[in-house]
């Protein structure tokens, strides 16, 4: 697993030992892995993320169905 120095300002370390108490964390280290998963989850787009890349790519793989009559098959008639 990387290990990294970081750098943070007084008011960042509160953030960070506050998400620390608030959910029980045992360290910093905890806690900015919590943030990270959150900020991946809310804020990344979907096709930023590698697993959506890796089905993106699967489903190009596919075969294409042919269909006749498009708003018929869908029934959109």
């Amino acid at each position: 697993m990387p290990q990294a120095v970081i750098s943070l300002d007084e008011h960042e370390n509160r953030i960070v030992n506050i998400i620390k108490g608030k959910y029980g964390l045992k360290n910093k280290s905890e806690a900015i892995t919590l943030i990270i998963n959150q900020y991946e989850e809310e804020i990344m787009e979907p096709e930023l993320r590698p697993e959506f890349v890796e089905k993106m790519q699967e489903i190009q793989k596919e075969k294409p169905v042919k269909i006749k009559d498009f708003k018929r098959h869908f029934g959109l008639k």
